[in-house]
């Protein structure tokens, strides 16, 4: 298996990882806090490091399916974390109290192409 495959792989796990500990903590919580948001963080920056060595290895030629969904999810998560940081930020009570039952959903949708990308990379 190419190095760059490898690292792919370990920063998809590394996202996956992260990234579901932010969002599950936050879930059952129930309430948004400071420390969900490096949890994000860490899955945000391995997602975009395992992304970056697709497009090293693949250099985005191939336009496909999953390629376009795991940009938009990639997309999705950056989206979500910066959501994340403002609330946190401006201290908004109901907002820090809601965020959980946002987060499931873009949890869901990121999972779809990260499972998808760690399924693929396993079996090349």
């Amino acid at each position: 298996m190419p190095t760059a495959a490898i690292y792919t792989l370990i920063y998809f796990t590394l996202a996956l990882f992260f990234y579901s500990i932010g969002v599950w903590s936050e879930r059952i919580n129930k309430i948004l806090k400071p420390w969900h948001l490096v949890f994000f963080g860490l899955g945000l920056i391995a997602e975009t490091l395992g992304t970056a060595y697709v497009k090293k290895q693949t250099g985005f030629a191939i336009y496909n399916f999953l390629t376009i969904i795991g940009i938009l999810s990639l997309l999705l998560m950056f989206i979500h974390t910066v959501i994340a940081i403002h609330i946190v930020i401006v201290n908004n009570k109901k907002q820090i109290s809601i965020f959980h039952k946002i987060s499931l959903f873009v949890w869901l949708a990121w999972l779809i192409p990260c499972l998808t990308m760690l399924f693929f990379g396993i079996n090349k």
